[in-house]
């Protein structure tokens, strides 16, 4: 069994910790996230409806079933997920995200369940999900092997993990790193490490050996001229998408 620390890495949880009072900020620190967002809320919210049979143009679509955000952070995502109808667990491994992402949850009128907790310990308190958001976490873990294994344990049979992360190469080093954290500042120098980002194909080879099946991969691509993200079913140079399901 893995103990709760196995894929933590505690410079990572501090690099993020020292930004969670910018979370809501769209303007902040987290502004690429808050350009992302639509972008990324958009192919969720399709793969979920198209597992699940559900119908989006409904109030409350994703209803009844029981999802998980990990490393929510603020809860950019958690909100959307909850406002969807979906009962949503936010987990985090640096506590100081936590009391933001409830606070703003509050203020917005919603139930969400956030937690300063990781995914090892989360399920090896059999925790079970329908969904498992699984959002540009992988890159920062100290173990993938161990951290995507974690996240296959808390799926449900016949349950649908959404997980993105940044390639590894030439470009994504320009782009994510050189480009976003020295150019545009808009992330703090040393958020990412280039050496930690996976290649589609070594994450899909980590997503099968967890004991997933590969069902989806898109890219999120920027264009500098109408400032807006969009899916790719080619371009997966930078940013990335995929989606799995567990063998029910």
């Amino acid at each position: 069994m893995q103990t709760a620390q196995t894929t933590v890495d505690p410079s990572e949880v501090a690099k993020f910790e020292a930004m969670a009072a910018e979370w809501w900020n769209p303007k902040g620190k987290f502004k690429p996230l808050h350009m992302l967002n639509p972008c990324r809320l958009d192919y969720i919210t399709q793969q979920i409806a198209g597992e699940f049979g559900r119908d989006l143009s409904q109030d409350r679509p994703f209803e009844g079933l029981r999802l998980l955000d990990i490393g929510c952070g603020g809860g950019l995502l958690s909100e959307p997920m909850a406002r969807l109808g979906a009962t949503v667990v936010g987990a985090d491994a640096a506590a100081g995200n936590i009391p933001v992402a409830q606070v703003h949850a509050q203020q917005s009128g919603l139930d969400i369940d956030y937690r300063n907790v990781t995914a090892e310990a989360l399920a090896a308190a059999g925790e079970r999900f329908d969904v498992v958001l699984n959002m540009e976490v992988v890159e920062h873990v100290a173990d993938p092997m161990a951290y995507m294994t974690a996240c296959q344990q808390l799926l449900k049979p016949g349950g649908l993990m959404i997980c993105s992360t940044i390639n590894r190469n030439a470009k994504s080093f320009a782009v994510a790193i050189v480009g976003a954290e020295f150019v545009m500042r808009w992330l703090p120098k040393g958020t990412h490490e280039w050496s930690k980002f996976i290649t589609p194909d070594e994450l899909y080879d980590l997503i099968a050996k967890a004991g997933l099946e590969p069902v989806d991969r898109k890219g999120f691509v920027f264009n500098p001229i109408s400032w807006q993200w969009s899916l790719s079913d080619r371009d997966l140079s930078v940013n990335y998408v995929t989606a799995s399901v567990k063998p029910g």
